[in-house]
């Protein structure tokens, strides 16, 4: 079976960055150069949504004024690039970036993304989706938020679960098939898209993204395939 939902949570790129003896913010650049390699593998597969988790909340908060620069820095650098990429629009690609960005980032990082988003509005072959200033937990909260306003003006409102999905961030994505975690710790983070890696095939690998290349990349999409998913059957 195919994997058609892949999400990468691209983690090692400043442990990356110490063992080679290189300042942190190269860790960074490597990363986002490492993101680039596994979009363009992912165009030679059938994958129809590949996510990035790019940044929590907390990496956004809790880290250094000069570390979260940088990211913004290669954040937008990125975003604008991908508003013109020629793989994009000629694999109709729908970018969208997901969580509370507009609320953490500067303004130069929300105009790129918005940009980025419009100038892809209306492709619906392929998706690409970014995680920024992404929490598992706020996704849901707001979701719970959500349905308890629909609530409150109608009595008679049935919480299912099409409800609960249309109120995510993610309403318009479907179930993640396969999670990629670079870096060695296997280990969930944030409540990483909680509702709709459910039923997800989880990979760890101790590879730090920086040196997380198409070939690993394949190869995990290879070992998917042979895994016989049962679904509780």
């Amino acid at each position: 079976m195919n994997p058609f939902h892949v999400v990468l949570i691209p983690d090692g790129n400043r442990r990356w960055a110490r063992a080679n003896g290189l300042p942190e913010p190269l860790g960074h650049s490597e990363g986002t150069n490492a993101m680039e390699r596994i979009f363009d593998a992912a165009q030679q597969t059938n994958i129809t949504h590949l996510t990035f988790w790019c940044a929590s909340v907390a990496n956004l908060t809790k880290r250094s004024s000069g570390e979260v620069s940088v990211l913004a820095a290669l954040f937008k650098h990125y975003l604008k690039k991908l508003a013109k990429h020629s793989k994009i629009h000629e694999h109709k690609i729908r970018v969208r970036v997901l969580g509370r960005w507009a609320e953490f980032l500067p303004a130069g990082v929300v105009d790129a993304a918005r940009k980025a988003m419009d100038a892809t509005a209306g492709y619906t072959e392929r998706n690409l989706t970014l995680l920024l200033a992404y929490t598992g937990t706020d996704e849901m909260l707001a979701a719970v938020n959500r349905i308890a306003d629909q609530a409150r003006k109608n009595p008679n409102l049935a919480v299912e679960e099409k409800l609960i999905k249309s109120n995510l961030w993610t309403a318009e994505l479907p179930p993640v098939d396969l999670v990629i975690r670079t870096g060695g710790e296997s280990h969930w983070s944030a409540g990483l898209l909680m509702w709709d890696v459910a039923d997800a095939q989880l990979s760890f690998t101790k590879t730090l993204w920086p040196a997380f290349g198409p070939d690993e990349f394949l190869k995990t999409l290879e070992n998917f395939k042979q895994i016989n998913r049962r679904f509780g059957r």
